[in-house]
């Protein structure tokens, strides 16, 4: 079976924000992982969206797949880098500020039916 993939380098959220929105969308059909992602509140849905469309178009150009039998197979975060910033605070202190990145990777496969 063929397989499609399409990653995301960096994205500038916390990878516990982005794993709510991707296991709601593993192992579903394509074109209901599309909806679901339209449709959710979550900020990070739009860019998983984006996402799950670019590896859409990558099974279409570059395998020939079939749009309407495409599921989606594997769809995993990971961390990426961790920038370390601190604030002022009271009394003369510094508070530590961890901004988290992650790295999103979503593979779409054609199943028979």
């Amino acid at each position: 079976m063929m397989e499609a993939v399409a990653r995301l380098r960096n994205l500038p959220v916390s990878p516990t924000k982005v794993r709510l929105v991707v296991d709601q969308i593993r192992g579903h059909r394509v074109e209901n992982a599309l909806r679901t992602l339209e449709f959710s509140k979550k900020r990070v849905a739009n860019t998983v969206r984006e996402t799950l469309k670019s590896a859409i178009a990558n099974a279409e150009n570059n395998y020939g797949l079939d749009v309407d039998t495409l599921i989606v197979y594997q769809a995993s975060v990971d961390q990426g880098l961790v920038m370390k910033r601190f604030r002022p605070r009271a009394r003369g202190r510094a508070g530590r500020l961890i901004k988290r990145t992650s790295h999103l990777t979503i593979t779409v496969r054609s199943a028979e039916f």
